[in-house]
């Protein structure tokens, strides 16, 4: 079908869906929708889709990627397992125009009746989208176009790429936006495998979380297959004009050109990674890794997309500083990819468990002292957070197990599930030895791999084959089910940044921790013309200067020191350590972002400029979020933060967008 008959067919398609949605009424889980008598029962609170009676077990994808219309439109082919004999498939939809819906195999097809609730009130579910099924279907074709409010792309202009010859576009399906892009049952529960066809222009490049190409096509046509079973918020999709470059026959590097040749370098120490990671947790179940250095807009500081993770460019630090992330994508692999949270009430189950093989890995890697130093920056946050979450309308979602009911997923993605989850793990980690520890991760990957999990389950698992065989006692139930951290918590501390925080404290107290000093040291005099000692040595006194060697101090130190700085420090003080450190132009994306916050704080004006540039050059919620913020809360900032957002917009993906719009949109 070309793309001028599928545009005609829309046309009428949204004729048709206009009189619907006047005559229908308003649909809810567990109410009829109009007279059709379809109710929905689910355990996921975040879809619509009836998976406990009929589930895609395939997903076969035909899809034209047009960026002259900035739009998806194909055919999404799902192979059905029907559980319970129910005649209605219930799939997940937001925001796409579907154009009709088939029963039967390719060639085969016949058009079946299908209904699309409206929006829900909140716009965050979407609708549902209901197709009448026969008792003997297998296949259901949904013929679709995404839409400009498909919140799961982001279509980048090739002005904002860094070679400015090429259009790029990505998805981002976390938690709920894959129904953006694709109809599917939409829920972490259900998993599935899938193959694609994708047709681009020449010039791209397309890749998939599947098994990729490493070069373009004169075609521009691209196949694709997932042959593991996957939920569906990691299917993704990216096209550009990328190149690759191979570490070793399983792991490698995607970037744009222009930035391939320092993405190469910083994450060198992937094929060590990913060798650790086998070593400690089991072997890797997905063939080859890759990384894709993806667009500035790219909202998160990674994603980890079976096969292939997308990499915010900031973690190119130039000193590798920030390959923790790395390790954390990889860490994935085994957490949440190969056994998966359930629904995102237990969102702890794919973060937490990652953030302690992440640790564990870079511990392989780089030492314990370095960990311990990623350890105490994350347990920082984690009390910040906590407080917040005690003063917030929600204080429960201090618990691993969270009530998300009626809420968007995104509030459970907190350093809770993250932080807390992890030091759950490290305290049982300290309790029971990790000779312990490690089989039991390695015996639950093994029995759950490619499964969904619960928080129940996985306590019963860890009671039923760790706990209860070697007699140890556990407040896990405490850990998972109530606020707080329990007294049993492992508290992370190193020397290293003990020392940063006593350098903290003397620029608190008001010196200069970065001038000159005055020492002093005596020196032997050796007499010219003479090798010996002397029997009765002299000794002169010797004046020099001595200067902090800065360069000993690594990012995660000047985290820590810029953490500990008294907010109420004078902005001269503030200018002063800014002119020897160059915090604002030199720095990494991580401590420029610690840096800005002192100085909103402080209403530092003097660094505004090199602020809003950073708020332009960057997607990454991690960073943008917390700054809008903290501008917000001075009402003389708030409408400068605001020009700086109209500016910046356009280079934020949606839900970037979406999330600094409601900062915005909060009343003082």
């Amino acid at each position: 079908m070309n793309a001028s008959e599928f545009y005609r067919l829309n046309k009428f398609l949204l004729v048709f869906l206009l009189g619907w949605l006047v005559t229908s009424c308003n649909f809810r889980q567990g109410r009829k929708i109009g007279g059709n008598g379809v109710k929905v029962s689910t355990k996921d609170a975040h879809s619509y889709a009836n998976t406990h009676e009929v589930k895609t077990t395939h997903l076969h994808l035909d899809l034209e990627v047009s960026f002259k219309h900035k739009n998806i439109y194909g055919v999404a082919r799902h192979t059905l397992k029907n559980l319970s004999g129910t005649q209605k498939a219930i799939f997940d939809s937001k925001q796409l125009l579907i154009q009709k819906v088939t029963l039967g195999k390719e060639g085969k097809e016949r058009e079946t009746g299908f209904v699309i609730g409206p929006m829900d009130k909140d716009s965050l579910l979407g609708q549902p989208l209901i197709v009448d099924l026969e008792k003997s279907t297998t296949q259901v074709n949904i013929y679709y176009q995404t839409t400009e409010k498909s919140t799961a792309l982001a279509w980048v202009d090739a002005n904002q790429t860094e070679s400015g010859q090429f259009p790029m576009m990505y998805t981002q399906g976390q938690a709920i936006h894959t129904r953006s892009w694709i109809p599917l049952q939409d829920s972490p529960s259900n998993r599935f495998t899938y193959s694609a066809k994708i047709h681009v222009k020449p010039e791209f490049l397309v890749l998939m979380s599947a098994n990729n190409p490493t070069a373009k096509n004169t075609k521009g046509e691209y196949a694709f297959s997932m042959p593991q079973a996957i939920p569906s918020y990691l299917m993704a999709l990216s096209v550009g004009d990328y190149a690759y470059h191979a570490y070793t026959d399983k792991v490698g590097v995607y970037a744009e050109k222009a930035v391939m040749e320092k993405a190469s370098q910083e994450f060198i120490a992937l094929p060590k990674m990913f060798e650790a990671a086998q070593k400690l947790f089991g072997p890797y179940q997905w063939g080859k890794y890759d990384l894709l250095i993806q667009h500035k807009s790219f909202p998160f500081g990674g994603m980890e997309n079976p096969k292939l993770s997308f990499i915010n460019p900031t973690i190119i630090a130039g000193d590798k500083s920030l390959v923790s992330v790395i390790a954390h994508e990889l860490a994935h692999s085994w957490s949440g990819n190969l056994v998966t949270n359930e629904s995102w009430e237990d969102f702890w189950l794919n973060e937490g468990i990652t953030v302690y093989i992440e640790h564990r890995i870079m511990e392989e890697l780089y030492g314990k002292e370095t960990v311990q130093m990623l350890e105490t920056l994350d347990y920082m946050e984690l009390m910040h957070e906590l407080k917040n979450i005690a003063q917030s309308n929600h204080p429960k979602d201090s618990r691993l197990h969270l009530s998300l009911k009626n809420r968007d997923p995104d509030e459970g993605m907190t350093s809770v599930a993250y932080v807390k989850g992890a030091l759950f793990l490290k305290s049982l980690e300290k309790t029971l030895g990790r000779d312990k520890l490690d089989p039991f991760f390695i015996a639950y990957f093994r029995d759950f791999r490619f499964k969904p999990m619960t928080s129940e389950g996985f306590e019963n698992y860890l009671k039923t084959t760790l706990l209860e065989p070697n007699k140890f006692t556990f407040n896990s139930n405490e850990w998972i089910y109530l606020e707080g951290l329990p007294k049993n918590c492992y508290i992370p501390h190193t020397n290293k940044l003990e020392a940063m925080k006593t350098l903290a404290a003397k620029t608190n107290r008001g010196e200069d921790i970065f001038a000159p000093v005055n020492k002093v040291k005596w020196v032997e005099v050796v007499p010219k013309n003479t090798r010996r000692r002397n029997q009765n040595p002299r000794f002169k006194k010797v004046t020099y200067q001595e200067k902090l060697d800065v360069r000993q101090y690594g990012t995660q130190e000047w985290q820590y020191y810029i953490r500990s700085l008294d907010p109420t420090l004078p902005v001269e003080v503030l200018n002063d350590i800014d002119q020897y450190m160059s915090f604002t132009k030199k720095a990494n994306a991580e401590i420029k972002y610690e840096w800005f916050l002192v100085n909103i704080k402080r209403q530092n004006k003097t660094v505004y400029p090199a602020l809003k540039e950073f708020l332009k050059a960057t997607g990454r919620r991690k960073y943008i979020l917390p700054l809008y913020e903290a501008l917000c809360t001075n009402p003389s900032d708030k409408p400068w933060a605001l020009s700086v957002f109209k500016e910046a917009k356009s280079g934020y993906h949606a839900i970037a967008q979406q999330s600094v719009a409601e900062i915005f949109s909060k009343k003082p």
